[in-house]
């Protein structure tokens, strides 16, 4: 991903089948019958638990779930460069060598045993409700839900970038805004056509855009200089260098918002989390250590798109254009795979009674939470055309926020509800998993710790509007403005859903 996105904002999340047209709502559906208004105190409840449905067609299977999970988190090398800026080669090696074993695996396993354990849309929204109640629920979703939709608009501006090195008239004014808008439409309907269409188009653009840095490492290898991967840089920018490997290596639990999508999310989802790490690892690894290797450039020219003139320098201009070309389709499956998150979080929302029930409504022709693709790209639409750096780093301190909540959430579970039926769980004791939680919370706080006075107020300000929505959703609620799942209609439903689909 580009060093502007990821130093900037995360990549950064039912059941299929259901469906019903424009007042049907598909998918897994809640089974507690509990109407307990939003906003209102009590003890902790019984989450609900929406099982997939093994008769549902257009599910993801392995190969296109593993290339959604590495759309979520990496989507290629670019963005790695500015580690080595920061750092310098041994350093910048190093970290993508160390860091997934302190960040990404733990992350990984905590998503692999709650995904496989709680297996709906919704996700970590699903997770922290059943460890803590609505509201902490409610906030999960709403920090990782904005942290995804700001992080989203930087993808068609990028692709708007990249096109307008071809045709410079796109660069400024009326075309930009119009291909901005364009790219954002374009894909949203993409992603409106289906998971199934979403996965395969994963895995077409992860090969496409991967394709140059196989080159790039086979090619360079008569070039290589081991000494130059010693290098310890002759500058230290660690918040750049922190930050980096961070948004780089993040976001492993996107994916869980659509494990009620996913065929036999048991088997698929460790299996598919082990493959995208691997290949998430040698992605950055292999391209880094030849492009370090082979050419002797200083420090500081190691900035964003570096890889481009990298590739030219090794191998000829064609294979830069075929990497910066790369770095477009790489844009385009990091956005398909952060709306696909997006949307089927609210639909889980809406299932779980947290938003109001359109949001579980589902595609007539294609079974997709429509509603929601549409509020998740006309919030992106709009994003696009802000000047949203400090906004996008707020972002960032929010889905650390969300983060902790989940670490909390998964042990408290393990305490609260030991005989909650894992398929995959992590060997290991309480105190164990406390050790596996504590460095990337501990990482965590660091991040948001170094984070400017800006992105604390914008941040504490995007806090307290969630909260008064979830008022303000309670109140409607109680007053019967909208309508919400109460799990006994949207369990008929269910049932009226896939009569249908066994027919």
């Amino acid at each position: 991903m580009s060093p502007e996105i990821q130093l900037q904002g995360p990549r950064s999340p039912g059941e299929g089948g259901g469906g019903g047209g424009g007042g049907g709502s598909g998918g897994s559906q809640p089974n507690n019958k509990s109407t307990r208004p939003m906003g209102s105190s009590g003890t902790l409840q019984e989450s609900i638990l929406p099982k997939p449905n093994p008769s549902s067609p257009n599910k993801l299977t392995l190969i296109p779930l593993i290339f959604v999970i590495y759309f979520e988190v990496a989507g290629g090398p670019y963005g790695a460069e500015p580690a080595v800026e920061a750092g310098g080669a041994l350093l910048a090696l190093l970290g993508f060598l160390i860091f997934p074993f302190i960040w990404s695996i733990p992350e990984s396993l905590v998503t692999a045993e709650l995904a496989t354990a709680i297996p709906g849309n919704g996700g970590f929204v699903l997770w922290a409700d059943r460890a803590f109640g609505r509201f902490p629920g409610f906030m999960m979703g709403s920090w990782k839900f904005l942290s995804g939709v700001i992080n989203s608009a930087a993808f068609p501006v990028l692709c708007a970038d990249y096109l307008a090195r071809a045709a410079p008239v796109l660069g400024d004014g009326v075309p930009r805004d119009a291909t901005v808008t364009g790219m954002n439409l374009l894909l949203s309907f993409v992603n409106y056509t289906g998971l199934t269409i979403v996965g395969y188009t994963a895995v077409a653009l992860g090969v496409a855009s991967l394709m140059p840095f196989v080159l790039i490492s086979a090619i360079a290898v008569p070039k290589l200089r081991p000494r130059r991967w010693l290098e310890g840089g002759k500058s230290r920018d660690w918040r750049l260098f922190f930050n980096t490997l961070f948004w780089n290596l993040n976001f492993w639990d996107s994916a869980s918002t659509m494990a009620g999508e996913v065929e036999r999310p048991e088997r698929t989802f460790p299996r598919a989390l082990l493959a995208a790490g691997l290949m998430t690892s040698l992605g950055y690894l292999l391209p880094l250590m030849a492009a370090i290797g082979a050419i002797d450039a200083p420090q500081d020219a190691w900035g964003d798109g570096y890889f481009a003139d990298a590739a030219g320098i090794i191998a000829g201009k064609w294979l830069k254009y075929w990497t910066e070309v790369g770095a477009v389709l790489s844009a385009i499956g990091l956005y398909e795979a952060q709306l696909s998150s997006c949307a089927f979080q609210l639909l889980g929302m809406a299932e779980l009674g947290l938003l109001p029930r359109a949001f579980a409504y589902r595609a007539k022709w294609f079974k997709t939470p429509w509603l929601g693709i549409l509020t998740s790209s006309l919030i992106t639409l709009a994003i696009s055309f802000m000047n949203f750096d400090d906004i996008i780093s707020s972002a960032n301190f929010l889905y650390s926020l969300g983060m902790l909540l989940e670490f909390a959430a998964f042990l408290w579970l393990r305490r609260k509800d030991p005989n909650l039926q894992r398929p995959y769980r992590v060997p290991m004791r309480l105190p164990g998993l406390v050790l596996l939680c504590l460095v990337p919370s501990a990482f965590l706080l660091f991040v948001m710790a170094i984070a400017t006075w800006k992105v604390f107020v914008i941040s504490a300000g995007l806090t307290v509007l969630a909260v008064g929505v979830y008022f303000v959703l309670g109140f409607c609620r109680n007053r019967g403005c909208l309508k919400f799942n109460n799990g006994e209609e949207m369990g008929e439903e269910k049932r009226q859903n896939e009569e249908r689909d066994e027919v």
